[in-house]
């Protein structure tokens, strides 16, 4: 296939010391970073998210370092939603064609913190390298939602054609008054299920529509936070 024949090609120009990094951060590259975020990467990651996974691994080296063990530490409050709308997320080697760029814009993405600092992301990427493709598009407003997921305390949230499920953190909504007064306004198209998921129907006929409305309902979700 064309994916394997690009694959082949990247092991044969690797040949040095270091050089499985280099493999693996061009295989994600292939694959797109959307698996990162989704729920297809195998392996750890996909059980806690990219970011969680990262600083977990800074604090176990940290720990390996100072001769103590893993469990001693600390604990930390840091999580990371779980998002997956089945769009694709990536920055293309089309767009940004040095790999050591796009990991650090990777790396970056992870460390923003609110709608003001992803548009000044945006305006940056289009500064530097032009308009941005759907894909980065899409993987911007991923970062959004994950952003509005953590104010809802909302860790994981599944969106198809027809609508999404949503779930919280621990099964605990911060506002549940506030979240019982929503779903009754919301009659007949949102509700919450025995085991704590909402349940949002909708028709989502394209991906834009399904990243847009899933933005929609965790503006809503967020705004019930006290």
């Amino acid at each position: 296939t064309a994916q394997a024949q690009k694959r082949l090609e990247v092991i044969e120009t690797l040949d040095t010391l270091g050089a499985g990094f280099q493999l693996a951060s061009h295989d994600m590259d292939i694959r797109g970073a959307g698996n990162l975020l989704g729920e297809e990467q195998s392996g750890h990651i996909k059980e806690v998210g990219v970011e969680l996974y990262q600083q977990m691994l800074e604090e176990a080296v940290a720990a390996a370092r100072a001769g103590v063990d893993f469990d001693d530490l600390p604990s930390s409050d840091a999580w990371s939603p779980n998002i997956n709308l089945g769009t694709s997320v990536l920055i293309p080697e089309n767009y940004v064609e040095d790999l050591g760029v796009r990991m650090s814009l990777y790396r970056r993405l992870a460390d923003l913190e609110n709608d003001s600092d992803v548009e000044a992301f945006a305006a940056e990427l289009i500064d530097r390298f032009g308009p941005v493709p759907t894909e980065v598009e899409n993987l911007l407003d991923i970062v959004r939602i994950k952003q509005l997921c953590r104010i809802a305390n909302v860790d994981k949230v599944e969106a198809g054609p027809k609508g999404a499920v949503i779930g919280f953190r621990k099964d605990s909504p911060p506002n549940l008054p506030g979240l019982m007064q929503w779903l009754q306004e919301a009659r007949g198209t949102v509700k919450l299920r025995a085991d704590q998921k909402l349940v949002a129907v909708r028709a989502w006929d394209s991906l834009p529509q399904r990243v847009r409305g899933t933005q929609t309902i965790m503006k809503q979700l967020a705004d019930l936070t006290p």
